[in-house]
């Protein structure tokens, strides 16, 4: 089982890298904000992974923390949910908003992800509600997907508009407040 990996990043595609470790280069399927932040081709990076290993292939997936990697098992324990599908929930939000918005039983970020619909996304929060902990009293994550879309329509990327939104006060709760906090930190970029 391959747990961690270090080395120099010798390519990237779209959804995957390459890190040239011990002469072997691994191929290593990352979210896009993970890929982005590895660096250049000759680098050095260092990445948590999951191994999975079917009948047919075996694939690594890889995370910038151990929480990450945990969470990406999680998400795997749910019936019906493989590898990719986790990777691509990973994709839509931080760990933080995904966990808050299972524990508020709010399925909004998870029917983002292409073939996740409803029901499935039901299930994930009545699997995983318990195991993400617990929120404060009338926690909602409508108003960060709201903000979210309203920033996506500006023309900002998915990872810059998560950057921004993770600067925020606690206090800033209205997506119209939400939005154009994110947008001045986003201005100063």
């Amino acid at each position: 089982m391959i747990s961690y990996i270090a080395g120099k990043i010798l390519a990237k595609g779209a959804r995957h890298t390459v890190i040239l470790s011990s002469g072997i280069g691994y191929r290593v399927f990352v979210t896009n904000e993970t890929l982005e932040k590895l660096g250049k081709i000759g680098e050095e990076a260092r990445l948590w992974t999951h191994h999975a290993v079917r009948e047919d292939s075996e694939e690594l997936y890889g995370f910038p923390t151990e929480k990450g990697v945990d969470f990406f098992e999680l998400l795997l324990s749910i019936s019906g949910i493989g590898p990719k599908s986790a990777l691509s929930i990973l994709g839509v939000a931080t760990i933080e908003m995904l966990q808050n918005a299972i524990s508020s039983g709010d399925i909004s970020y998870l029917t983002k992800v292409s073939g996740i619909g409803t029901k499935t996304a039901n299930k994930i929060v009545l699997e995983l509600k318990e195991k993400v902990g617990v929120l404060g009293e009338g926690f909602t994550m409508k108003q960060d997907v709201d903000a979210m879309e309203a920033l996506k329509a500006l023309g900002y990327g998915q990872t810059e508009i998560r950057e921004a939104l993770k600067q925020l006060a606690p206090n800033v709760e209205k997506t119209g407040d939400k939005v154009k906090a994110a947008l001045k930190i986003l201005a100063k970029s």
